[in-house]
Formats: C-alpha cells, sequence, structure tokens
C-alpha cells in the first residue's frame, strides 16, 4: 500500500503532540538558538499508511526559506520519510523558496538520508546544542552511537 500525505489537520494536534514529545523527549525545539514552542502547533505534512498516521513532517516559515523543525517516520524503509520530503520539497517550489535544516552532529542517518535526496550540507555551527540545552534543557548529552551532541549542521535543499 503506498504513503499517503495530507495537510496536516486540527484533527491530527492531539497525535502530533504525542508523536513529537515521543520523538524529541518535549513539544519544543530549538534550531539556530530559537525557541519553537509548541512544534506540533507548526504547519506541515501527515503521512498515513493503512489509514494510520506512520510520520510527519512540520515547518516555519522564515525569510529565507521553510525551515523543517520536525520530520519524523514512524516506519522506516516504507517510503514515509521520502514522501514526506517530497511534500515539503513541493511545497517550497510552489512558494519558490527553498527549504532548509539544522539537525545534530550525532545524527549521522538523517545526515545520509537527506544528502540522498539532494540536500546540500552547508553550515557546521560548533557548540550550538550547547548553547541550545539553556533553552530546552531536556537535550541529551549523548545520542546516536554514543556520539556526543554538540553542534548543529544545516542542510539546504534548493528548487
Amino acid at each position: 500500500m503506498p504513503v499517503e500525505v495530507r495537510p496536516v489537520e486540527e484533527r491530527d494536534r492531539g497525535w502530533l503532540r504525542e508523536a513529537v514529545a515521543g520523538a524529541w523527549a518535549s513539544d519544543r525545539m530549538v534550531t539556530r538558538g530559537r525557541l519553537i514552542e509548541p512544534v506540533s502547533a507548526c504547519p506541515g505534512f501527515v503521512a498515513e499508511l493503512h489509514g494510520r498516521p506512520a510520520g510527519l513532517v512540520l515547518f516555519v516559515e522564515r525569510e529565507d526559506g521553510l525551515e523543517v523543525v520536525g520530520l519524523l517516520a514512524l516506519e522506516r524503509g516504507a517510503g514515509v520519510g521520502s514522501a514526506l520530503l517530497a511534500a515539503l520539497e513541493g511545497e517550497a517550489a510552489r512558494r519558490g523558496t527553498r527549504a532548509w535544516l539544522v539537525t545534530t552532529n550525532d545524527n549521522t542517518r538523517a545526515l545520509r538520508f537527506y544528502q540522498r535526496r539532494g540536500w546540500e550540507l552547508v553550515a557546521l555551527h560548533r557548540d550550538a546544542v550547547t548553547e541550545a540545552r539553556r533553552l530546552k534543557p531536556e537535550i541529551p548529552e549523548t545520542g546516536d552511537d554514543g556520539i556526543p551532541i554538540r553542534h548543529e549542521l544545516e542542510l539546504r535543499w534548493t528548487p
């Protein structure tokens, strides 16, 4: 069964709150020194498989493009992340703008995912996560594969 992607609707907000908090320790996100709260209130897209939520992508409109503030695929290997990213890219193209995101230095799986899909690594923000912990102390010290979480990596997609 193919992944179906649709814009976030108000009926999704409860599920989004739970999914965001479960994936990132709270319904708050810090990116480039800015606190976004609640993340679950942002616009975006929901992916569904078999009529159930299977993932989300949420974004914030900025003067320099659409900033992805959360992408979560609950079922890996089913094309959920790719479908969500394609929907986000389509929205950016429709608006005639670029899209960008920030991830942490431990998130090597995401770095591979985005780069395979044409997103360019454009910046390293040293010790940005160390600073972000002042706004969101629940950010863990260690992440994927036991890698200390300290830096933000910025990726960009341009239509």
